[in-house]
């Protein structure tokens, strides 16, 4: 009887052993938190390359896009807004790992972010109160290049 027990405790004890969490970097998610202005698109040869940004659309019409990042639930939204460009607006839920990535998902109505399989992981630089960087890394004919995305806060 001692040994079922002894047994019984040792396997509930390995069942319910956590699984590995993702670390969070919650200062720098807290200083995304807020309005911000996708101002430019900037990379290697870009008047002769284009880009498709996120699979949504032409890296250019992410330029004047809003983003909006709520940091104590990691939602959010962003928006396209160029003229000349597809109209398009999502919410994504977010969150940025220890190692400085903001990992990104664009998630539809009605869709909850864990059946969203395709999401993106881009470096966050630069931040400041009223300005950061993501850097994303592309393969384009075989070579990789680094898109640069500047956000501006807006007031």
């Amino acid at each position: 009887m001692k040994n079922i027990i002894i047994f019984g405790l040792f396997f509930l004890m390995v069942s319910c052993k956590s699984n590995p969490v993702t670390k969070l970097d919650n200062k720098t998610e807290v200083g995304l938190k807020g309005n911000w202005e996708l101002t430019s698109v900037s990379y290697p040869n870009s008047s002769y390359i284009k880009i498709n940004s996120f699979g949504i659309a032409d890296s250019q019409c992410f330029e004047t896009s809003s983003w909006r990042f709520i940091s104590n639930n990691n939602q959010g939204e962003m928006a396209l807004r160029k003229a000349g460009c597809p109209t398009f607006s999502s919410d994504i839920t977010w969150y940025v790992n220890q190692e400085g990535n903001l990992v990104l998902k664009f998630v539809g109505a009605d869709v909850k972010a864990k059946t969203v399989k395709e999401g993106y992981v881009l470096k966050v630089a630069n931040l400041t109160e009223n300005a950061f960087q993501l850097f994303d890394t592309v393969d384009v004919a075989g070579k990789t290049i680094t898109l640069v995305y500047q956000f501006n806060r807006i007031k």
